[in-house]
């Protein structure tokens, strides 16, 4: 029904007006991209391509850092005695 009464009214319309419509889409559909661009990449990623960038992100890690001691995974150093 809204789209009918749209054909409608444009039909009425002089090609100034037709333009300036044409203009305005044009200005809403580039505000659009701009928002869809400006979204994080977690917010706008599949959950394969967030899982794909991850994995190459631990790649990039230094292989040959030493890990934490034992007694840093220990729940009780933790706690003063």
């Amino acid at each position: 029904m809204l789209r009918e009464n749209l054909k409608e009214k444009l039909d009425e319309l002089n090609d100034e007006q037709v333009e300036k419509i044409a203009d305005f889409m044009a200005f809403i559909e580039f505000q659009s991209k701009q928002v869809a661009s400006s979204l994080p990449f977690w917010q706008k990623a599949t959950p394969s391509d967030r899982a794909r960038e991850f994995r190459e992100w631990v790649s990039q890690l230094a292989k040959g850092s030493p890990s934490l001691s034992e007694e840093a995974f220990d729940r009780d150093s933790i706690y003063e005695e």
